[in-house]
């Protein structure tokens, strides 16, 4: 009864968080544009299926991503597990140590299965988001089949992937998160001079399609959970900033893997030149 008594909560809060859209997308169709909304019926059920099903989706965050997400956070920051020895190295040896036995900072190393996890679950979670893949689609449509799906899926996953990892040892190590944002901007302008024209708005809409539904609640707890059990850090100032990675390492991957195609195709043609005039 419990369950049920705060899903009806969820529901009820759903529906006033998207009454305002339907309000404004109504109010337009019947007092600006002055025409009935054909098959009324249906959109309102598709309406309300909608709403039921946003409310599931936010019950599910509250009872299982987002302590998954401290869950294995709290367990890959545990001491009794970072101190175990790492690829055949005697924990002794590796510099740091002491501190742990002291339940002070641990050595950036001893976190190895925290990035681990953090780059895994980053492409995992951006290989099942529903906006890439919407728009990996649409923009294979339009490119007639130029802009493979699969590939900016992939190099999508890939930029997430790596920029949670390097978030996560962000958070570890405590560096500021503006060294990390400024820099990852200037490789991004940098890149936008020398990559191919068509790419460059589809490369900057994809760091907004991984901030969506599916990529956010995991990454958000992971940054929190972790920020929470590294000795020394703050779920304020540490936990918070991990979704800007996830955001910014997919506008790099993806001019990047423009950049490769296109010196590839390149080369394909040269070596084709070359083999016609032998």
């Amino acid at each position: 009864m419990g369950e049920l008594k705060e899903f009806f909560w969820t529901f009820l809060h759903t529906i006033t968080d998207v009454l305002p859209i339907a309000g404004i997308i109504f109010g337009f169709q019947f007092f600006v544009i002055r025409k009935k909304i054909p098959h009324l019926k249906r959109v309102l059920t598709g309406f309300f299926y909608v709403v039921l099903g946003l409310a599931l989706f936010l019950q599910g965050l509250e009872d299982a991503l987002f302590p998954i997400g401290k869950m294995m956070a709290a367990q890959l920051t545990d001491p009794a597990f970072i101190n175990q020895p790492l690829f055949g190295m005697s924990a002794g040896l590796i510099e740091g140590t002491e501190a742990i036995a002291q339940n002070l900072e641990a050595h950036w190393i001893q976190y190895f299965w925290v990035y681990v996890f953090a780059f895994t679950i980053g492409f995992s979670t951006t290989i099942a988001e529903p906006s890439l893949l919407a728009v990996a689609i649409k923009a294979n449509e339009v490119s007639g089949g130029t802009i493979g799906i699969w590939g900016l899926r992939i190099s999508v996953a890939l930029g997430v992937a790596f920029g949670i990892s390097l978030g996560s040892w962000r958070i570890v190590t405590g560096l500021p998160l503006h060294w990390f944002i400024i820099t990852g901007y200037i490789i991004v302008v940098i890149q936008t001079f020398y990559s191919p024209k068509l790419i460059i708005p589809l490369a900057y809409d994809s760091g907004g399609v991984t901030t969506s539904t599916v990529t956010v609640p995991i990454v958000a707890a992971l940054g929190i959970g972790l920020a929470s059990h590294v000795p020394g850090r703050s779920e304020l100032l540490d936990g918070f900033g991990l979704i800007a990675f996830a955001s910014l390492f997919p506008i790099i991957s993806v001019l990047a893997y423009a950049q490769l195609s296109e010196w590839y195709g390149k080369r394909k043609i040269k070596e084709k030149e070359c083999s016609e005039q032998l």
